[in-house]
Formats: C-alpha cells, sequence, structure tokens
C-alpha cells in the first residue's frame, strides 16, 4: 500500500519575517493553515497513512494543529528534519517508516487543484511499481526544473532552471516513487549547493526507464505557496472558488467518515 509523505520543513526565508517564528505550512490559506491543502490532496487520493517531516522547532504545532489523523480515518506521523538538506532527504528521513512502501511526496507549499485530479491521484497512487512526476505548463520555465520531450510528449530529460528554452512543463511538487526511492537516494551526491536533489532522483529512474508523466494541462491550478505574492494569489483563488461556486477546498475540519 502506498504511503504519503509531505515535506513541511525548511525555513521559509522567502516568507520572513512571517516565518521567524513559525513555519509557512502553518500560515493561512484564506481560511485553512496551508497543510491542509497537500493533507487533503493525499486524503482525497486515497493515502492512509502520512508521515509529515517538519523542523524540529515546529514539530509539536504540527501535532497539536493535525494529531494521529484519526479523526479523518487516517494514521499521521511525524519525524524531524533537522536541516534543509533537500527534498530528496525526504526518503532518508522516510525509510524506516516506510519499511519497503512505495510512497507519494508532496511539498508542504505545493496548491493543486482543477477537475478530475481526484480520480487523477487515485489512479497513479495506484500504480506502485514504477515512478511519476507530474507536470505543469508554466510561462516561466527557468525558474523551475524543466521536462525535456520527445516529439511524442514522452519525457527524455529533466533540466533544472534551464538557460535556454526546453519547454514550459515545469515538474511540480508531488513525486509518485516505488518502494526504491530510499535505496536511490543513498547513492545521490549533494549538489553545489549542498542539497540532495529530487531531480537526480528523478533522474535515476528516467535513465532506468521507470518514469512517467502525467500532464497538468488546462483547467488544473498549481502554485507554490512560498512568497507574499503567492500567499495571496492563492488565498484569493480559494476564496474566489468557494464563494462564487460553493465548492469546498480542503475543507477537513468539516470532512465525515465514510
Amino acid at each position: 500500500m502506498r504511503k504519503g509523505i509531505i515535506l513541511a520543513g525548511g525555513e521559509g526565508t522567502r516568507l520572513y519575517p512571517l516565518t521567524k517564528s513559525t513555519s509557512k505550512q502553518l500560515l493561512p490559506i484564506y481560511n485553512k493553515p496551508m497543510i491542509y491543502y497537500p493533507l487533503s490532496l493525499l486524503i482525497d487520493g486515497g493515502i492512509k497513512d502520512i508521515l509529515i517531516i517538519t523542523t524540529p522547532r515546529d514539530n509539536l504545532q504540527f501535532r497539536k494543529l493535525l494529531g494521529d489523523g484519526s479523526q479523518w480515518g487516517i494514521s499521521i506521523s511525524y519525524e524531524e528534519q533537522e536541516k534543509p538538506n533537500g527534498i530528496a532527504q525526504s526518503f532518508l528521513i522516510a525509510e524506516k517508516w516506510l519499511d519497503n512502501s512505495s510512497s507519494v511526496l508532496i511539498l508542504g507549499d505545493n496548491f493543486f487543484f482543477g477537475h478530475g485530479l481526484i480520480d487523477l491521484t487515485k489512479k497513479t497512487f495506484s500504480n506502485e511499481d514504477s515512478a511519476t512526476i507530474f507536470l505543469h505548463e508554466v510561462i516561466d520555465p527557468e525558474r523551475y526544473g524543466v521536462a525535456k520531450l520527445d516529439t511524442k510528449d514522452n519525457i527524455i530529460d529533466i533540466v533544472e532552471k534551464p538557460t535556454s528554452h526546453i519547454s514550459n512543463w515545469a515538474v511540480t511538487g508531488m513525486y509518485c516513487y516505488d518502494k526504491n526511492a530510499p535505496i536511490y537516494t543513498k547513492n545521490l551526491k549533494p549538489s553545489e549547493r549542498g542539497e540532495l536533489e529530487i531531480t537526480d532522483l528523478n533522474k535515476i529512474y528516467l535513465a532506468e526507464q521507470k518514469l512517467n508523466t502525467e500532464f497538468l494541462g488546462q483547467g488544473f491550478a498549481w502554485l507554490d505557496m512560498g512568497t507574499h505574492e503567492s500567499l495571496i494569489e492563492t488565498a484569493n483563488f480559494v476564496k474566489i472558488i468557494e464563494r462564487r461556486q460553493g465548492i469546498k477546498i480542503a475543507d477537513l475540519d468539516n470532512l465525515r467518515l465514510s
């Protein structure tokens, strides 16, 4: 059974001074804490066992907010990331907890929304034998890890913050892996910035022809909530959807167990 990991560590320096005394993933996005959005995505996708990776400073606050998950019919565990040494480090921290399970990793500051997203995640999460990355089209690909595609839209490379145009398909902060992710991560070498890069892990799966792609095209929204501007943009997006369309997003406090 696939397990879920939410990486909610880091120092949130882009959001100073808001994050000098609290985690950015605990900041409000309209009427809910940021962490509710990735958490609800995992729950809607059928994930029952979830690990929250936090900083040592913020661990207790997440425990107070989310508890053990039993109120939602899931199990939530917690681990700490002493220093932000890269997204891929999540699999070293989570290795014992994963216990040879496949996994889905989602960054705690990533927001996803769109018609059919729940069906897409359920389908993708149920395939435990390969890796999948989710791509979203952007107008500023130089800011992201970008997928290089062949003429049939098959992925052939991933380029981090390309200086020349590769494509407009950015790799989002949600990744599915088989049980080998911790093993592969142990073989990664830190990048020039001293981090274990998730792009390097994805390239291992790509080299083994085990990396699938899901394209989040028109009708899907993907936002990185890690800046002051994106906090406002995401909050306004949620407000508009909820108030004008009557759709509740990440409404965990009113979730009813089936």
